[in-house]
């Protein structure tokens, strides 16, 4: 009670009409049903509207449903009042005030109410040296709009002033969803009071660190005993180093280190090998003070290769950010940002990307309406709700507002300014993305190639009527095989959605500069000096293009009119052109120590890029084409011993198991099949395949035996009905995939094992839509949604000549951050 009692120590709200504690307690009795008390696992969204990025720093605030514990702006309450029923509402709003200034001019230690909103973020726009918060939060009864002022807890029943207490300090649910995603306090390590220094005379210099156990010069780390420079670990994402530091820690037992680049007057990344954390060192500025560093004039770097050093210079990233010019700012639809949630630029890359394309705008914001009225009731947990959120906030300018020349005047004569809102934050967007997703649901640094596959995906799974925007990235690529002993062809098509070209490194146009700087930098390392500016390779895109046309062998490639394996040859070219080529640079690469390496360098983009040389042909004259005769099927051993113990005799299988499975009242043919297709393991696991398969046309028909002969009888029984061998769809979902994907891998295959196998790898999309009827019960548009895959490949043949976007090109060639 002590604490409700301090969470509602608010004054009441002004204005609103006073009520009798009966009046109050007469008003929420019919609704008293429909108020809940946030359980464990509820997720409280008291920071974000679902369908706008209202928040209760809007002017209209927001409103916070008492029973699914969802927020709405005041523009989309209404809706959700309509199509629920719910009626009572928690309306919070935060107002933020200037600092009332002293004769000194410092802000005077006036004590304003507390806040309530003990998990709402403060505004990162507004100085909170300047500016004090005040919250305000009251009930709202739809659909009369009658306003409870809180607190009111001598008037409120004791069920309403407990659901109220718990909404206002409950947690972000953001925190809920991925707690590894936000950082926690850091502990003090036990071992920063009395750490032991050597005195080696070692000196830090300013720059050109290097690994003293290998020649890397990213993620190094100090340790703050002994001063050695060591690397960190290695990650699977490419980053990181080879465990130099951590082995250093393994042979000494040095147990802090900080992390070089991260140094700044305020503080470091400091770790703890010990205690097998980051961890706080108070006494850090002696520490590095030890080794020569000033701590208050050090400025981290972002790759950690230079700080401090003697000549001032401008990074890529401040050139491209204007860092130093004077900016006009910029309003309206199209002019609003994304804020980084931490290492999420890969996500506000592709986005920004996607919504500037037309489809995208009209398949989202166009449907805007339509798509939240069929919202579910849950709006948070829906694609193309989330999609038509984001969309809106990037484009229609609400969120991208100049401030009104009345704000100006009463920022200047320093009253109660109106702040202004700086992007968005797409916190529920990737919430929702990602969820399920081992990488993206983390908070590390993700590739933007994979994301934009990834959300590709989801909107070809959740399109919306017969409109699908990711059309615009479609096209087809014809891939020719060349026999290269009897010089027969064979022409095939694949759908794809983004061309990947390598980094022809050695087409690089400035190979005398490499040279040059790669002397001066080995100079400069052996003497301690600063780093000369570097110098990248400036590759051409043609010579990255040429490679997407060149000859590849074919490993293992069976010639079909050879009837063995022989040499073959794979060209590709473009069967169709999309209206919007996605590119991307595979700046990465394997170097001889199986070590990921990225390259840097510059290509130069053209300002019209043609690649009319691309366009497929097709089957040439005088060109003959290899047989349509598949390679033999080479089952392995393992799967020889399933499949045979599968293909029991009929008069075999075991009855008593047949008898159970039909006194639980399934049919008995469905029965036989089910204990003969698992080879007589008996009763319970024939009753699992019943449940996989009792939904299937075929469930209750007799049982027909097919013949077992190797691949030509499957081939042949297969070419009869065109339905797959049982015991080869079996022996496929055996191996994890969805009995739909295999019949259909089967059949485009002519029941060829091997060959379908191969079908099904190289088309995941098929796998994706294999899932579509799960999604579809689940899905909140499942109403507006059309059917899961129209027959044949959607593509649009655009033109072979384009004007590349910067920020198209940036989003397909950005692979980390």
């Amino acid at each position: 009670m002590q604490r409700r009692g301090a969470l509602f120590g608010m004054p009441g709200g002004s204005g609103n009409r006073k009520m009798a504690a009966g009046d109050i307690g007469e008003l929420l009795v019919p609704h008293m049903p429909t108020i809940r008390v946030p359980r464990s696992g509820d997720r409280v969204y008291k920071n974000e509207c679902a369908f706008s990025y209202d928040s209760p720093n809007s002017e209209g605030g927001l409103y916070v449903c008492m029973n699914t514990f969802l927020a709405f702006g005041r523009e989309h309450v209404e809706r959700h009042f309509r199509k629920t029923g719910q009626s009572v509402y928690m309306y919070l709003k935060r107002h933020v005030r200037e600092k009332v200034r002293g004769a000194s001019g410092g802000a005077l230690p006036k004590r304003r109410n507390s806040k309530i909103f003990l998990d709402l973020d403060t505004d990162d726009d507004l100085n909170s040296d300047d500016f004090e918060y005040e919250d305000e939060a009251k009930l709202v009864i739809f659909p009369d709009h009658y306003e409870i002022a809180l607190p009111n807890i001598e008037e409120l029943p004791a069920l309403v002033t407990i659901a109220c207490d718990a909404v206002l300090s409950s947690k972000s649910p953001y925190r809920k969803q991925d707690p590894d995603t936000w950082e926690n306090e850091l502990p003090v390590s036990k071992y920063a009071n009395n750490l032991t220094q050597l005195d080696n005379g070692v000196r830090i210099p300013p720059s050109g660190w290097k690994c003293a156990r290998c020649d890397l010069r990213e993620n190094l780390w100090l340790n703050l005993t002994d001063g050695s420079v060591l690397c960190g670990k290695w990650f699977f994402d490419s980053s990181g180093g080879n465990g130099h530091a951590l082995e250093h820690y393994r042979d000494l037992g040095y147990p802090l280190a900080v992390k070089l680049g991260t140094i700044t007057p305020d503080g470091a990344d400091v770790y703890s090998f010990q205690e097998e954390e980051p961890v706080l060192d108070p006494h850090l500025a002696k520490h590095l003070a030890h080794f020569g560093i000033d701590m208050l004039h050090m400025h981290g770097t972002e790759n950690g290769l230079q700080d401090n050093d003697n000549k001032p210079r401008i990074s890529e990233w401040e050139v491209i950010q204007e860092t130093g010019t004077k900016l006009k700012p910029m309003y309206g639809p199209g002019y609003t940002g994304l804020k980084n949630l931490g290492n999420s630029c890969y996500l506000s890359s592709v986005m920004q990307a996607i919504f500037s394309i037309p489809e995208f705008q009209r398949a989202y914001v166009g449907n805007l309406p339509r798509i939240f009225d069929y919202s579910p009731l849950d709006p948070t947990q829906d694609f193309n709700t989330q999609m038509t959120k984001l969309g809106h906030g990037l484009l229609s300018g609400q969120y991208s507002k100049p401030p009104m020349k009345s704000e100006l005047i009463e920022q200047v004569m320093k009253e109660e300014p109106k702040p202004q809102q700086n992007g968005i934050s797409p916190r529920m967007f990737k919430a929702f993305v990602s969820r399920s997703h081992p990488e993206f649901s983390s908070n590390r640094q993700q590739d933007a190639q994979e994301f934009f596959l990834h959300l590709v995906n989801l909107v070809e799974r959740n399109r919306i009527g017969s409109e699908n925007p990711s059309d615009v990235f479609r096209f087809l690529v014809e891939e020719r095989i060349q026999c290269c002993q009897t010089r027969k062809v064979r022409y095939t098509e694949r759908v794809d959605y983004l061309m990947q070209l390598p980094v022809a490194m050695e087409a690089a146009t400035n190979k005398d500069e490499l040279i040059a700087y790669e002397l001066t930098r080995r100079e400069a390392e052996a003497n301690r000096r600063p780093l000369p500016e570097l110098v990248r390779a400036k590759i051409p895109f043609s010579a990255c293009l040429q490679a997407f046309s060149e000859p590849e062998n074919v490993d293992d490639f069976w010639s079909s009119a050879l009837q063995a394996k022989s040499a073959g040859v794979k060209t590709s070219r473009f069967a169709s052109f999309p209206e919007y080529l996605v590119v991307q640079i595979k700046k990465f690469t394997f170097g001889l120590d199986w070590v990921p390496k990225k390259f840097d360098v510059s290509i130069d983009m053209p300002d019209l890029l043609d690649i009319n040389h691309l366009r497929a042909r097709g089957l040439q004259p005088g060109e003959e084409e290899l047989p349509d005769i598949s390679p033999p099927v080479v089952i392995p051993d393992d799967s020889k011993d399933r499949l045979m113990n599968q293909l029991i005799d009929p008069s075999d299988i075991d009855e008593s198991s047949v008898m159970q499975l039909a006194e639980m009242g399934f049919p008995l043919e469905a029965c036989r099949k089910a204990v003969y297709f698992t080879g007589n393991m008996g009763a319970e696991v024939a009753f699992n395949w019943i449940i996989v398969h009792m939904e299937e046309p075929d469930f209750a028909e007799p049982l027909t035996m097919p013949g077992y002969g190797g691949a030509a009888s499957a081939a042949a029984s297969a070419g009869l009905d065109n339905q797959p061998p049982e015991e080869t769809v079996a022996l496929i979902t055996s191996m994890g995939f969805h009995r739909n994907l295999a019949l259909q891998a089967l059949r485009a295959t002519n029941s060829n094992l091997e060959r379908a196998l191969d079908w099904i790898f190289s088309h995941p999309e098929f796998e994706e839509d294999s899932d579509f009827v799960i999604e579809m019960e689940n899905n909140a548009n499942a109403n507006i949604i059309s059917e899961a895959k129209p027959e044949g490949p959607r593509v649009k043949d655009g033109s072979g000549s384009k004007h590349p976007d910067p920020l198209h090109l940036w989003m397909a060639t950005r692979k980390k951050k």
